[in-house]
């Protein structure tokens, strides 16, 4: 035999600490057909800085979707099936970089998904540019060593080989043909070279995680020995490893075969057999072309032969709508007829490889006026891979190499829903069967009809009115998850353990953006002493910080005035000016200076908001131009007036001195304290703070202006005119 190794690399991503599953990094990766042996190679690494620590790096592995995680135990929808992830755990102690090996033998071929995350966020909300993360590394990547010319078993057909020894097991893969409804699998005339009777394992199928429904047969012996599957995995190659179990010298001759029993499907679709058949009839129903039909050339059956058969299969459509966004359509009306006979089955193709990104979707709801007996069932089951067969035996919805999900819905509860997360990429099909109670007369000529609808969603129910549904994007495959907020969560933002009440939203709403009214202070001692441009901008800053807060609630209690982005962008516009113009004013520059300085600031301060929002420099970099000017202003009309500025010692205790306290505490607040539970309180104080801290440290009026004097500017009969140069009065 002949083995070729390959390799497969992504580029390493830098991890987060996990609060949704848009915090997980993805890695996929696609393993070819005949691979007998997979490795990954997982390297962790971290940064050499003392803010990093020991850290503990989870790691998820499953094939043919994203794996479904829950690190933080919360609750799924209800009706959503969820089976635990295999992962592992990777730590990164005292060592700066962890590798670590993962084997898999014989895996499934196709699509993997691997996803590292960080334990829980820490929910500091960390100000950008104030500390540095420790950077944590992962990168993931893929060694498969695969049989070039693996021998092919033909059914029927007994098929000689030898396995030389132990550490060389014999590789052979058969082909399981559509419409297949269990699988035999014998192996006889097991001889060692040393003519002793053998042992040998064989093992059927493919590894898959996080479950595995590998099957083993032991052989000991010249004795026959046989494995019946049931509903194999349809049109796929199937892989046979035969090891001997042995003495490490001897080789072991065994004689194979495999038979099929294959299920002859019955057609209840009228339409597709006068296309395929009946040329002469009304042409085709658009969309009929990627419907799932039974073979061409199947002449339609009467009632009996349709009895006589194992399975009715029902003509579906898929119908793409969006990304990771399907409907499935059935021909003959969303009403299917199911009996006691034999299964109702539809196919529902997710296979495109783009699919396995969202949550299928299967609701049922049985027509009671439909059905012709009393206390009766209707079973279904959703299944990947291959269809379940033997409704009326079995309850567990098992095929051969995986477990499906099962449904029922009856008179007494006609409706039935399941959700899939992450369906992995595969024909899925979905088999319903009447079930009638034990000592009931009449089961085979009864009948029901039960209403389907089957869709793949991005996101269920769109995340719910707490939740935000997210396209994530790994290289070019697509992947939805929901980020939850006010308190909510799970992953459907379905779990309200922690969610905020009405009220409590309420009182958040009102607090961030009522606090926005204590400019209205700093708005009038701005308009009393004369500061008119910077009263502006206080106002500008009140309003769109006001309405920006109310339109930024993660609950019911929103008004947004205008797109999001907008008031955004204004609030952080007006915060940063409202500092820059208050530092410039306690400098008392000149006019014209003064007003030069405020529009070409402004216009930096808004480039600079545009090019990082959320960038610490943003706010600082003026901050400490402006502080660099007023102490350069401050120095010079201390040297020029020959004593300290300001000059007055009430000045600097009752005004400069509370106002810089505020400033301080404010900062503190708004940089070292604020986390997503205690955020509409912590940023209200910023708020209060920063607008009073303003109110304090506006400098006082001009001496040669006077206050506003309403009763001077009315002209009655006489005016009073000033002279500032002469300083003389005249009455005119």
């Amino acid at each position: 035999s002949l083995y070729v190794s390959e390799y497969f690399s992504q580029s390493a991503q830098k991890l987060s600490f996990y609060s949704w599953y848009g915090n997980a990094k993805l890695f996929h990766f696609h393993v070819p057909e005949d691979t007998v042996l997979l490795r990954w190679l997982l390297q962790a690494s971290r940064g050499k800085g003392p803010e990093c620590t020991s850290m503990e790096i989870t790691v998820h592995f499953r094939h043919g979707a994203p794996p479904v995680i829950n690190p933080l135990g919360t609750r799924f929808p209800a009706n959503a099936t969820v089976r635990p992830s295999y992962n592992i755990s990777i730590t990164l102690s005292s060592a700066v970089q962890n590798t670590t090996f993962v084997n898999v033998t014989t895996p499934a071929a196709g699509d993997w998904f691997i996803a590292a995350h960080l334990p829980e966020a820490a929910g500091r909300i960390e100000v950008k540019g104030f500390s540095t993360p420790c950077p944590y590394m992962f990168q993931a990547d893929m060694f498969v060593l695969r049989l070039t010319d693996m021998p092919v078993l033909e059914p029927g057909v007994p098929m000689p080989h030898t396995v030389v020894s132990p550490a060389k097991p014999l590789h052979v893969k058969v082909f399981v043909p559509k419409h297949a409804a269990g699988m035999r699998f014998q192996l006889s005339s097991c001889v060692t070279s040393e003519q002793r009777a053998c042992t040998v394992r064989v093992l059927l199928g493919s590894i898959t995680l996080p479950q595995s429904f590998q099957r083993s047969l032991t052989c000991t012996g010249s004795i026959n020995c046989s494995l019946a599957l049931e509903s194999p995995p349809w049109e796929k190659w199937l892989q046979i490893m035969v090891e001997s179990l042995g003495t490490a010298n001897a080789s072991v001759s065994v004689e194979m075969v495999a038979s099929f029993t294959v299920c002859r499907p019955g057609s209840t679709s009228s339409f597709l057999n006068f296309i395929s058949l009946n040329q002469s009839q009304a042409g085709a129903r658009p969309g009929a072309a990627g419907s799932s039909a039974p073979a061409a050339g199947e002449a339609p059956r009467n009632a009996s032969g349709q009895r006589s058969s194992c399975l009715q299969s029902q003509p579906v459509v898929r119908e793409d709508l969006d990304v990771v966004s399907v409907r499935y359509r059935l021909l003959n009306g969303p009403s299917v007829p199911v009996s006691s006979l034999s299964p109702s089955l539809l196919l529902l193709n997710l296979n495109t490889g783009m699919d396995s990104g969202g949550s299928l979707v299967v609701n049922l709801l049985l027509n009671k006026t439909s059905v012709s007996l009393a206390n009766v069932t209707v079973a279904a089951c959703v299944s990947a891979a291959s269809p379940v067969l033997s409704l009326n035996a079995t309850q567990n919805c098992s095929t051969a190499f995986s477990q499906g999900y099962p449904l029922s819905v009856s008179t007494s509860s006609a409706e039935a829903m399941l959700i899939v997360l992450y369906p992995q990429t595969d024909d899925w099909f979905l088999s319903l069967q009447l079930l009638c109670p034990e000592g009931q007369g009449d089961c085979a000529s009864a009948e029901g009809r039960v209403t389907v609808f089957a869709y793949l969603t991005p996101c269920f129910n769109d995340c719910g009115p707490y939740g935000q549904c997210s396209l994530l994007r790994r290289h070019g495959y697509l992947y939805a998850g929901c980020s939850c907020k006010a308190g909510w969560g799970g992953w459907s933002c379905t779990d309200d353990t922690k969610a905020q009440s009405v009220g409590t939203q309420n009182l958040a709403t009102l607090l961030l953006t009522l606090s926005n009214l204590m400019f209205l202070p700093a708005i009038a001692v701005a308009v009393y002493r004369f500061y008119l441009v910077e009263a502006s901008v206080y106002t500008y800053t009140m309003f769109f910080s006001t309405f920006y807060h109310a339109c930024d609630q993660p609950g019911v209690a929103v008004m947004c005035i205008m797109d999001y982005d907008t008031l955004q962008y204004c609030d952080f516009l007006g915060s940063v000016v409202s500092i820059w113009v208050t530092i410039l004013c306690m400098a008392r520059l000149k006019k014209i200076l003064k007003y030069v300085l405020f529009v070409l600031g402004t216009l930096l301060i808004a480039m600079s908001l545009q090019l990082d929002r959320r960038g610490v420099w943003n706010m600082m970099g003026p901050c400490l131009f402006a502080l660099l000017i007023m102490v350069t202003a401050w120095v010079h009309h201390g040297a020029k007036r020959r004593h300290c500025y300001p000059s007055s010692w009430k000045r600097w205790v009752f005004y400069l001195l509370p106002g810089i306290t505020l400033a301080f505490i404010a900062i503190s607040v708004y940089a070292f304290m604020e986390t997503n539970e205690n955020y509409y309180y912590t940023h209200s104080i910023w708020h209060v703070l920063v607008a009073c801290s303003v109110a304090f440290l506006l400098p006082p009026r001009d001496k040669h202006k006077k206050p506003w004097a309403w009763s001077q500017k009315l002209t009655c009969r006489y005016q009073i005119c000033q002279n500032d140069r002469e300083e003389l009065y005249a009455v005119t």
